[in-house]
């Protein structure tokens, strides 16, 4: 482009101007195939309160795309390979652990603190300029390819075709595991299967948002719509409903402003989080209020 963009008044011509470049058409691609997922592996991370191994995953995914540049090869190799090589560790671990959540937080936390300090030393090592670290670490929507696409929509596929079969079983398990498990329900196994998504979909969504800020994209839209609905098929709708309005949103204004996505996704995410806030003790008021009267 030979001048940044403009916003005009013209909205439709806004909005057309997002569909006149290639690596923007892709970027929306990528970015509504990352939103389905995070959403719907986000929605029953808030639901399992794994939002800590979520968050590890994550950061995991730093030092994954920077030693994946180092080793001279494509940076989503480096995002998927660690984060699921983390996601088995905290599979292995919920299979052998018999100290419950406290071995577990432990584990993931310890695998998190190596994982920012591995990152930092291989960007070091690599001679990565800032603005190439800051594109790991904050998201960018630049040189996403077709290829890069088919990957992406090759995973999710693969992700929510699994997700699909052990979604049942894994809601009851998340419910109350106990009585799960006294009903035959493969607790530990759906746990481990749900680490491997949770893996995969952090891996997908980190090469959008960066590896830092896909945290917000896998629980805020989820932890919206739980502010919202307690019922669980609403509930997974507002969930990508919001995912899919806060990236493209966050995609058209990175595009106009030149800043990083991953900040535009956040604060769009954290707005509509305030918004349920408080639109919850406005309607819990209410009844309150009537029988005052």
């Amino acid at each position: 482009m030979s001048a940044a963009p403009q916003i005009t008044w013209n909205v439709v011509a806004d909005i057309r101007q997002l569909f006149d470049y290639p690596f923007m058409v892709n970027a929306l691609r990528a970015g509504t195939i990352v939103a389905v997922v995070a959403a719907l592996i986000g929605w029953f991370m808030v639901l399992r309160r794994e939002a800590f191994a979520g968050h590890t995953l994550a950061v995991v995914s730093f030092p994954g795309a920077s030693a994946a540049i180092l080793l001279g090869i494509a940076p989503a190799y480096g995002y998927f390979g660690f984060a699921v090589l983390a996601a088995m560790v905290f599979a292995v671990a919920t299979l052998r652990g018999n100290g419950g959540r406290t071995e577990e937080s432990a584990i993931i936390g310890t695998v998190q603190a190596f994982a920012l300090g591995a990152g930092f030393l291989f960007v070091s090592l690599s001679h990565e300029n800032v603005t190439g670290a800051q594109a790991l670490l904050f998201g960018s929507f630049l040189g996403i390819s077709n290829s890069d696409v088919i990957v992406l929509l090759a995973g999710a596929v693969a992700t929510m075709g699994i997700l699909a079969l052990v979604a049942r079983p894994l809601f009851f398990a998340s419910i109350d595991p106990d009585v799960a498990a006294a009903r035959g329900v493969p607790v530990r196994v759906l746990a481990v299967v749900f680490f491997l998504l949770l893996g995969v979909a952090t891996a997908e969504a980190s090469q959008i948002t960066g590896s830092l800020l896909i945290f917000a994209l896998l629980v805020l839209p989820a932890a919206t719509a739980e502010r919202l609905t307690a019922r669980p098929g609403v509930s997974i709708v507002i969930t990508v409903v919001i995912a899919l309005l806060v990236t493209w949103i966050g995609l058209a204004l990175s595009y106009y402003n030149n800043y990083p996505i991953g900040f535009h996704v956040t604060s769009l995410a954290f707005g509509a989080y305030v918004l349920a806030y408080v639109f919850q003790a406005a309607a819990r008021r209410v009844p309150v209020a009537g029988m005052a009267r």
